[in-house]
């Protein structure tokens, strides 16, 4: 097995991690450990495209397991932040539907021998996921005053997270109806 699929096996094992953290009682280094597991399992993401590209590894396993990895690991973040009330759960079901119709594509696509991959909005959606489930995730580790992040309970304004989250669910939206807009020959074809 290749560096880029074990970085992806990697970010699902640390998925399970940050959920197994996420889902403790409270605790005071809850969010703060839960969060660097988030940020360190997304730098997966990065790092296992990139030096699969780089290096030329790119695998089937990886075509089919680093999305879905992925989604894997956003859907957890939005429903760990669901769960804590940060986050409504309508929200979430918009992120998630999104993923899932993404994944049907790329399936569908996949039966007729092609592959779909992933483009720049998609892209730019990802970074604004990551960056509205780290600031909820910092933002409720501030909340506990014995926690390390503690300082940042009043040093961000709520209204940068809300900002975030908005830009997240819009970039989702608008992502999900692009690459349906521009694999519509795919649905077409059923």
């Amino acid at each position: 097995m290749n560096i880029p699929n074990k970085l992806t096996l990697i970010r699902l094992l640390l998925t399970a991690i940050f959920v197994a953290v996420a889902s403790l009682p409270e605790l005071a280094w809850q969010y703060t450990i839960a969060m660097v597991l988030f940020l360190t399992a997304s730098l997966t993401d990065f790092l296992d495209g990139y030096l699969a590209r780089k290096m030329n590894l790119v695998t089937d396993f990886g075509k089919l397991m680093d999305p879905l990895v992925d989604k894997i690991l956003i859907s957890a973040v939005f429903i760990m932040l669901t769960s804590t009330g940060l986050i409504a759960a309508w929200i979430t079901i918009v992120i998630i539907s999104r993923e899932f119709l993404v994944t049907g594509l790329r399936l569908l696509a996949s039966t007729q021998g092609a592959v779909l991959m992933a483009d720049s909005l998609g892209k730019w959606k990802t970074v604004a996921q990551i960056a509205a489930a780290t600031y909820f995730l910092m933002h409720q580790g501030g909340l506990n005053k014995e926690s390390a992040l503690s300082f940042l309970d009043n040093l961000i304004p709520i209204q940068v997270g809300v900002g975030l989250l908005w830009l997240c669910v819009l970039l989702t939206i608008v992502s999900g109806l692009s690459y349906m807009r521009s694999n519509r020959h795919l649905i077409q074809s059923i």
